[in-house]
């Protein structure tokens, strides 16, 4: 489940970095506003009539209203979930458009490094605008005990699937199916891979870039927006640097399957995401992000260009 989000979310830092060339280091707090939009969609709609309307659109800041309380989930409000990723998504895209209006553009024939320090202000602005509005407080966002659940039995124990995690996994593979039916099948996926390989040349040929650098932003945007939702919705918590904590195995990701790869950030995602859960079993769980390091190094040492770097599907 931790690898579909990372995946998810990958897809956009890797469109981003492929397409216009830099590392958005801002893509971490993208997650964390989407997430934030979203729940604040959920609580207004779940709580409407039953708690104050300042404190449900502040997602509970303080404490004043608790997601469990709410009765939230996914089988409990369904259309309150349902409108949550939609907002989550919307919301991500019309952020990522606007601050590629006022501050990226402007500078996007610098150098590369001009454009990735600038993510990295971009970044601190939003996490502490979102610490502003919404507190620092790590609130639950669920009612947990009311979220059905199916036992899988295995040789060595049971696995408990829940109701949550067959949210995420069917949002997360329907949008990447999406992502890449976008790719092989649209004459704007085909600009898409066109641009990311050859820019000049690209433009020459007379493929609109800035319409392709818009649809960058939308489609990397919505993917993250609605990643930071079902990953709240999934370990039901939220806090002003969840995607801050995800960015570095984002990152980890996207290099593993090959920088600018989409298919590469999925693949990425998933091996990541199984390394960091799975190393609890021998380490404690604090250096469970080492150990996904660990593995990225060690693939990296076999295969430097990533898993899916030089490939001709995007």
């Amino acid at each position: 489940m931790r690898g579909l989000v990372i995946g998810l979310a990958g897809i956009g830092l890797s469109m981003t970095y492929s397409i216009l060339n830099f590392a958005n280091f801002s893509h971490g707090d993208y997650i964390t506003s989407g997430a934030f939009a979203g729940w604040a969609t959920t609580y207004l709609l779940a709580g409407l009539g039953r708690a104050d309307v300042g404190s449900l659109l502040l997602v509970g800041a303080g404490g004043s209203v608790l997601g469990g309380a709410l009765g939230i989930g996914v089988t409990t409000t369904p259309l309150a979930v349902a409108a949550g990723v939609a907002v989550a998504g919307a919301f991500t895209v019309l952020l990522a458009l606007a601050l590629d209006r006022v501050v990226y553009e402007p500078i996007r024939s610098e150098s590369g490094i001009t454009l990735l320090i600038t993510s990295i202000g971009v970044a601190f602005a939003l996490r502490y605008l979102i610490q502003f509005v919404f507190g620092s407080s790590v609130r639950g966002t669920t009612a947990a005990g009311a979220i059905p659940q199916v036992p899988l039995y295995f040789v060595d124990g049971v696995v408990r699937v829940d109701a949550h995690d067959v949210t995420l996994l069917v949002v997360s593979v329907g949008l990447m199916l999406g992502v890449h039916l976008l790719l092989q099948t649209t004459k704007l996926g085909k600009a898409m891979r066109a641009m990311s390989d050859n820019e000049d040349l690209a433009r020459i040929t007379g493929i609109p870039t800035e319409r392709v650098v818009r649809a960058t932003w939308i489609v990397g945007g919505g993917l993250t927006g609605v990643a930071g939702y079902v990953f709240v919705l999934w370990k039901g918590t939220l806090g002003f640097n969840d995607g801050w904590l995800l960015l570095l195995l984002i990152f980890a990701a996207v290099i593993l399957g090959g920088i600018g790869s989409i298919y590469g950030a999925i693949a990425g995602g998933l091996i990541i995401g199984v390394a960091a859960s799975v190393s609890v079993l021998w380490i404690p769980a604090a250096f469970s992000r080492a150990a996904a390091f660990v593995v990225m190094i060690v693939i990296l040492l076999v295969r430097p260009q990533g898993l899916f770097s030089g490939r001709s599907t995007a």
